[in-house]
């Protein structure tokens, strides 16, 4: 499952994602509400960890989990923060949230919760795209699969991959991808992305990336889909 953890405190954010991979979760981590905000309208999470107090205020995640709502994110958020009165808790629910744990908390106990949380969502639809050629995608589980075969991609593949397919018809230069897919960090060569385009085009017969020389690589043409 991909969860996206908005936490400021780089310690926790790093015991949450440590602590989550070891259960086969991958974790994309947001130091602030606005960076919380543009990840989620990337890429399609199974579940959001919400803390309360971010940069942006103390009730910023708050403020976040409504936004995230009122544009169509279903997933489960589940709110971490060291203010547990009543009335927070209360604040928490009715700003989307779906959970409510206080801090310092129990890994065990935040795990517990999260398996409750994924299996009350488990009845929601799969985020799967269908690619040229027989190919899937689901963006949900981040796997890619032809004719029910699994086909082993890197999560930087993946990452590419899944930022075409939500943005089809957009054509992202190569600094674009850089910008996207490392954050900002520096040292990252142009010629990298062309790596990652060549991969990705062997392991799906080429029929998922096309170039516009001059404007970058975009998502290759979907198939219709039937009545």
């Amino acid at each position: 499952m991909r969860i996206l953890i908005v936490e400021d405190d780089p310690f926790i954010a790093d015991l949450l994602r440590d602590g989550l991979a070891d259960d086969g979760h991958e974790c994309d981590l947001a130091p602030t509400a606005r960076a919380g905000e543009e990840l989620a309208q990337l890429f399609p999470y199974g579940l959001v960890l919400l803390d309360v107090m971010l940069p942006e205020g103390m009730d910023a995640g708050f403020q976040l989990g409504k936004h995230l709502r009122a544009h169509g994110v279903t997933a489960p958020i589940l709110y971490l923060t060291a203010r547990g009165a009543v009335e927070d808790r209360i604040s928490g629910l009715d700003a989307g949230g779906d959970d409510y744990l206080g801090k310092p908390f129990d890994f065990g106990e935040l795990r517990a919760r999260i398996r409750a949380l994924l299996r009350r969502a488990a009845g929601q639809v799969q985020h799967t795209v269908a690619l040229p050629q027989g190919f899937m995608v689901n963006l949900t589980s981040r796997e890619l699969y032809r004719a029910g075969q699994r086909i082993e991609v890197t999560r930087r593949e993946m990452l590419l991959l899944e930022l075409l397919i939500l943005h089809p018809g957009r054509a992202f230069t190569r600094e674009e991808i850089i910008d996207r897919l490392w954050g900002g960090e520096g040292g990252v060569e142009p010629k990298v992305i062309d790596v990652y385009v060549s991969t990705l085009r062997r392991k799906t017969a080429e029929a998922v990336i096309e170039t516009l020389r001059g404007h970058g690589y975009r998502l290759g043409a979907l198939p219709e889909l039937g009545p």
